[in-house]
């Protein structure tokens, strides 16, 4: 007689890919204006990201700026968006040559397809990896001091995100090299309404 710890596997289990259900809360436009009037120490920021290359995988546009000058937004990436086993997604980020020739692209995502993959420049350590917690619900954060930035005299920077039917939370902070916040909100993340 068969011990079940014998049996054989059964080959038709599938990974379950919740990629698509990701990408749909990520995809759209967003404001922290809400916040911005609850809490003053919060700047009112717009947030854009759209799917670019989509022949090429899962790729987003992001824009950030705030919201009373769009035209020149402070922060420009590429998100890649990758699923690495049941329940844990990765956003790796990278830089964009010439930045400000993209400015409100978002508007007509498919401008990036002249965009080559060496114009562009992945941040190594500084993906997001994300857990699913339940549906409609990731939440994630970078590596421990992974992520190397020197805004502003920082030695790395870390990123909390959480990500919503209805909104993200983001918390991007900097340190120094003794672990000393430098940069970003001081309480908590930026909420970020999903407004289309």
């Amino acid at each position: 007689m068969l011990n079940c710890k014998d049996a054989a596997p059964n080959q038709n289990i599938e990974t379950p890919n919740h990629l698509p259900e990701l990408l749909s809360l990520m995809r759209g436009s967003f404001t922290s204006e809400i916040q911005s009037q609850v809490d003053t120490t919060y700047f009112n920021i717009s947030l854009h990201m759209y799917p670019i290359w989509q022949d090429r995988g899962n790729f987003l546009y992001v824009e950030q700026a705030l919201n009373s000058r769009q035209d020149q937004p402070y922060r420009q990436r590429i998100y890649e968006v990758t699923q690495l086993n049941d329940s844990i997604y990765s956003s790796a980020i990278y830089t964009i040559e010439n930045d400000s020739l993209w400015i409100g692209k978002w508007k007509t995502p498919k401008d990036f397809d002249m965009l080559s993959d060496i114009m562009v420049t992945k941040k190594e350590g500084c993906e997001v990896l994300l857990k699913r917690q339940k549906s409609n619900y990731f939440k994630g954060e970078t590596g421990n001091k992974t992520c190397e930035s020197v805004l502003y005299g920082a030695s790395y920077a870390t990123s909390e995100v959480e990500i919503l039917e209805d909104k993200i939370i983001s918390w991007d902070r900097g340190f120094d090299d003794k672990d000393e916040h430098i940069w970003g909100a001081k309480k908590s993340g930026y909420i970020f309404n999903k407004i289309d």
